[in-house]
């Protein structure tokens, strides 16, 4: 992304993140059940489950959830076993959209996507023509009140992130997928809090819409967000500089 439309971006999704904590909770521990289910408790052996921890540190969960949500995934609690599908789409104006799904019952989660976008005017596309447009990264937020970039980016770059940028009170660390851990580890050990942390999806390319077909698309990435069996949704829209929303 580019300038001021990257921050406009990540401040969207932080007001949103920040608007539904107990949810963003319910999907970290669904994600780190999952990851002890598939791949054992020991985070030590696991590096799925190290990378789920690691998303669940970065938003500040406390170590009590993050016992228990492994304990269900081994089966030392009580829990339910979810299945792992993979959606992509299209919003109207052609902005590509990457779905991960956990879920206990793929037929009403498959059912209730094809409804949300198909109602918000969005259709879904065929397997690869989206994720191709994506690539995985490592990305870790800082409030940019609270820190500065350069102390920021020596504990960053000392862990092996790639880039460090800031803007409108956000500072974003990149890394390589395999580099995510240590970098979060570098800066968590020099006691800087993170704000979100995640190997996300990142569009190699952005699509910038006008107002109109900006909230659109929007509406139907937040509406997708607020189901239940719905992990991260991932897009390649730029939100337009100077964009408030609706």
């Amino acid at each position: 992304m580019s300038g001021h439309s990257k921050w406009a971006t990540i401040k969207h999704a932080k007001g949103a993140a920040d608007a539904k904590r107990g949810q963003v909770f319910t999907k970290l521990i669904k994600e780190i059940s999952i990851a002890a289910r598939m791949g054992g408790g020991s985070a030590d052996s696991n590096p799925r489950l190290r990378t789920a921890i690691l998303k669940a540190r970065g938003a500040n969960m406390p170590k009590d959830n993050i016992d228990r949500a492994i304990k269900k995934g081994t089966g030392e609690l009580e829990g339910v076993n979810y299945e792992e599908l993979v959606y992509e789409a299209y919003a109207p104006g052609g902005v590509a959209i990457f779905i991960e799904v956990l879920t206990d019952n793929k037929n009403r989660a498959a059912a209730d996507i094809r409804n949300i976008l198909t109602r918000a005017g969005g259709q879904l596309a065929t397997s690869g023509s989206v994720s191709r447009l994506f690539k995985r990264q490592g990305v870790i937020t800082l409030d940019g009140d609270k820190y500065t970039e350069d102390a920021v980016m020596e504990a960053a770059l000392e862990g092996g992130a790639e880039d460090i940028s800031a803007g409108e009170g956000i500072i974003e660390v990149t890394s390589a997928p395999e580099d995510f851990e240590a970098v979060m580890n570098a800066l968590q050990g020099k006691n800087f809090e993170t704000m979100s942390a995640e190997i996300s999806m990142v569009a190699d390319a952005e699509v910038t819409l006008d107002n109109d077909a900006t909230a659109k698309a929007l509406r139907l990435v937040d509406k997708l967000e607020e189901n239940d069996d719905v992990q991260n949704v991932y897009t390649n829209i730029s939100i337009p500089e100077g964009y408030e929303g609706e």
